[in-house]
């Protein structure tokens, strides 16, 4: 019995060595060989090598002019027609008949048949030594004019919600691409290694209609991801340890699942599973930091009256503070979501007279407070502040089934729109780009997403042409292939 085993295992080992059985019985071991050499140029395999953390701090393409971004996104997109574009002879118009050269070949979200002109539902008045038109909505804001600069004449190719949403901050209407903060962490790393490159916070009661998407990670390795924070119980889910687990078996238990990790990544090489390790440990380091930087209650009573905050709520307030805090504790890229500001006229909440200056008092002290509080803390020069919407809204009321609103609204408006920056590297009390007196679209200066896309990543020192990721064939970056840097407004 024993003299057969060894010849069956003497026989095997001979088949093993020759072409015949390598040609016939290790097909799947070529075709194995051959779909690892597509995963690869997918981006989905190869040799990636280990590293030590992809969040590390990388090196710039030049000297950047900031540190970090701090973005304010108006979720449903405010009006710029009752907040920063001053219209006069809009207000002429108002109740007239639109003009059918605004209406021929144009599609709109619910416009239909001839809608009336809508005159500006604000006062305005030229602020501060810029002279830059800021309406009564927002008071606070006003007193800063001369710090931000204003792009007038911004458009886009979406004239819907989640489309625009996803064009504002990916790139593309179209879902799957990583978001602007996942380009921003993937090309510069973080510079605290205690805390996520890219955080988000949200407030309004619901999500952009785009969703998670818009700070996803595409088809970036998930660790370069916004973290959604939040302001109320755990800053981050899961982030306390279990009852019964203290600190040391934490730290146990993950060095354990990270070294099955590494054995994983040796014989499969798949990038993600790199991911997987650095969230663990990024996971462990952030249960000694974050809870300290997300406590909004251990701040003097002073910078809760420049505010407007109070502890414990979810506030677009609370979170323009904590933005504060995030930078200044070394987060690369914070983004705020405020959601309510679609203005159709359909409803109270949705009227230009009711919900939207009700919106406007929501974020008017916290955003002006940040600003200043930047700016007194000397954190101004190295950050940049950006407030957007998706788009803008149209010179006439809506008339949704070709009836008149029941309040006053205005239609999506894809042409033009309003959105400012201030901090580091742009000029400020300064504008650039303008409408036509009507403010339907722009006429001087017309800047697109893209533009505005590059703009922000030279500030922070990187070529959006360079920035680019290899993904199912071809390189992809955040500007898709257009996008200029605005240059006119750097400072």
């Amino acid at each position: 019995m024993r003299l057969n085993i060894d010849k069956e295992a003497a026989l095997a080992a001979a088949q093993l060595e020759t072409r015949r059985h390598f040609l016939k019985q290790c097909g799947s071991g070529l075709g194995a060989l051959a779909l690892q050499s597509l995963l690869s140029s997918c981006g989905l395999g190869g040799s990636t090598p280990a590293v030590s953390n992809p969040l590390d701090p990388k090196q710039a393409h030049f000297p950047p002019k900031i540190r970090s971004v701090i973005y304010l996104h108006m979720a449903g997109s405010p009006s710029q027609l009752e907040l920063f574009d001053y219209k006069p002879e809009l207000a002429r118009w108002h109740g007239q008949d639109c003009p059918q050269s605004f209406l021929e070949g144009k599609t709109f979200a619910f416009i239909r048949g001839v809608p009336k002109m809508l005159g500006p539902q604000g006062q305005f008045a030229q602020r501060g030594q810029s002279g830059a038109w800021v309406s009564d909505h927002l008071p606070y804001f006003a007193n800063m004019a001369d710090e931000v600069c204003f792009l007038k004449a911004m458009h886009t190719d979406q004239f819907n919600h989640a489309p625009a949403q996803l064009m504002m901050h990916t790139g593309t209407p179209r879902l799957g691409r990583p978001g602007m903060g996942t380009w921003v962490t993937y090309g510069l790393g973080t510079e605290n290694q205690n805390l996520p490159g890219y955080v988000v916070l949200t407030s309004g009661g619901k999500y952009p209609e785009a969703g998670k998407s818009i700070w996803g990670s595409g088809f970036l390795p998930s660790v370069f991801q916004g973290v959604q924070c939040r302001t109320s119980g755990e800053p981050v889910l899961f982030v306390d340890d279990p009852k019964g687990v203290n600190r040391d078996l934490r730290k146990a238990s993950i060095d354990a699942i990270n070294r099955i990790n590494q054995q994983t990544y040796d014989e499969f090489g798949d990038p993600e599973t790199l991911t997987r390790m650095s969230q663990y440990e990024l996971a462990f380091r952030m249960q000694l930091e974050v809870p300290e930087v997300m406590d909004i209650s251990r701040e003097p009573q002073s910078i809760h009256q420049l505010y407007g905050t109070t502890p414990g709520q979810v506030s677009f307030a609370n979170n323009c503070l904590l933005a504060r805090k995030l930078v200044e504790s070394g987060v690369r890229f914070v983004q705020l979501f405020d959601w309510g500001w679609d203005s159709h006229g359909s409803s109270s909440q949705e009227a230009l007279e009711v919900g939207f200056r009700q919106k406007c008092r929501d974020v008017d002290q916290g955003m002006t407070a940040l600003l200043m509080d930047l700016k007194q803390r000397g954190l101004l020069d190295q950050t940049l502040v950006v407030w957007s919407g998706e788009f803008g809204r149209t010179p006439m009321q809506e008339n949704r089934d070709n009836r008149p609103a029941p309040f006053m609204g205005r239609d999506h408006n894809p042409s033009a729109y309003t959105l400012w920056m201030a901090g580091g590297g742009v000029k400020p009390g300064f504008s650039y780009g303008q409408t036509d007196e009507l403010g339907y679209q722009g006429v001087e200066g017309r800047t697109h997403v893209h533009d505005f896309q590059a703009t922000i990543l030279h500030l922070l020192g990187l070529d959006h042409e360079k920035l680019t990721y290899e993904f199912q064939g071809r390189n992809f970056r955040l500007t898709d292939v257009g996008g200029k840097v605005i240059r006119p407004i750097l400072a």
